[in-house]
């Protein structure tokens, strides 16, 4: 027995009727499909075309944009289908006779931003490459519409429209380190947080280790990114009060002991019950640590000292504020509450920011 020596061949009406005509050479041999023949029929005006390396359209005309990225994703993952314990290709799910298998690889880039819904990508059919992420130590070369993309660890997919597609902070710097257009790169990173598809604190962290930060039109359109997510997480924060009836606050104030220091700014402080309530909308450092004089360890003290001076401090990122509204009222309320139990809080001047 040989590689082209076919493993329970079945017949080729399968093929025909299968829902994405798109399979590897080795997924081809399992149906009986030789090397050659596969060749033969790839030939000018045969019934099939050869899409990538090994991976072959059966049918003459131009892909669909689904068997574009199935094909790609063929080609990053490209191996048999997997077997059963007794050494035969697994049959295929009822329905599906063709379903692929795709182990650590992914789209990613704008394709997968696409995917994802995002209004300001390109469609599937203007893109000329696919971009698919794969492991670093892969030999594996971009070839045809598949552009390789190689990083140390995978992220974990998600699944959009069956396909394994990266999360969009890993999508979005995977598009944005192969743009040069300020104005694009702008707007996809817009609508990421105005879409509510993630946190910008995400997003920034995903450019700062693909080294993407060191790049000016980066740099002015993360500017613009924490600016957005800020003012829809304030947003969010000001409609909690309205519609959950909690105190009015006075808002975006500084602290500071009478006649002494400055404590910090708040984002909304409850006088009456020395409440604070700081959203987060910082983006932490990778790398950093908890006492290296990075903002996060500015933060983590200044809170502290708050606490010291009996003031409690509410946390709240921009994502529970999206994802979790009625909880975070619920903290709110049940701090304010609290307040009564508590010894009376250190004499604090409250100033506008």
């Amino acid at each position: 027995m040989n590689h082209e020596t076919p493993l329970s061949p079945r017949p080729l009406h399968h093929l025909a009727e299968a829902p994405r005509r798109v399979l590897t050479a080795a997924q081809l041999r399992e149906h009986g499909v030789s090397a050659a023949e596969a060749a033969v029929r790839c030939r000018a005006g045969g019934p099939w075309r050869q899409l990538l390396p090994g991976v072959f359209l059966l049918h003459p005309g131009p892909p669909t944009s689904e068997e574009r990225l199935h094909a790609v994703l063929l080609y990053a993952a490209r191996g048999p289908l997997p077997r059963t314990a007794a050494g035969v290709p697994a049959q295929p799910t009822a329905g599906d006779p063709q379903r692929p298998v795709y182990a650590d690889v992914m789209v990613t880039g704008l394709a997968a931003l696409t995917l994802h819904g995002f209004a300001t990508s390109p469609g599937l059919p203007a893109l000329e490459e696919i971009d698919v992420l794969v492991e670093r130590g892969r030999r594996l070369r971009s070839a045809g519409c598949a552009r390789i993309v190689r990083a140390a660890g995978l992220p974990a997919a998600e699944a959009v429209t069956g396909l394994p597609v990266a999360p969009v902070p890993r999508a979005l710097a995977d598009a944005v380190a192969g743009l040069s257009d300020a104005g694009t790169v702008q707007r996809l990173l817009t609508e990421a947080v105005r879409g509510g598809y993630c946190e910008p604190s995400a997003v920034v962290r995903e450019l700062a280790g693909a080294g993407l930060l060191g790049r000016p039109y980066v740099v002015d359109a993360v500017d613009l990114l924490l600016a957005e997510g800020r003012a829809l997480a304030e947003g969010r924060l000001y409609r909690m009060v309205r519609e959950h009836g909690l105190p009015d606050p006075v808002w975006n104030v500084d602290l500071r002991l009478p006649g002494g220091p400055r404590l910090g700014g708040v984002d909304a402080y409850w006088p009456q019950q020395a409440v604070a309530l700081e959203l987060d909308t910082r983006a932490p450092r990778p790398g950093g640590r908890p006492d290296d004089g990075s903002p996060c360890s500015e933060h983590a003290r200044r809170r502290e000292h708050l606490e010291r001076l009996g003031i409690t401090v509410v946390h709240i990122s921009p994502r529970k504020l999206r994802e979790s509204l009625d909880q975070q009222a619920i903290v709110v309320r049940t701090a304010l509450m609290a307040a009564a139990d508590r010894d009376p809080a250190a004499s604090v001047a409250v100033l506008p920011r």
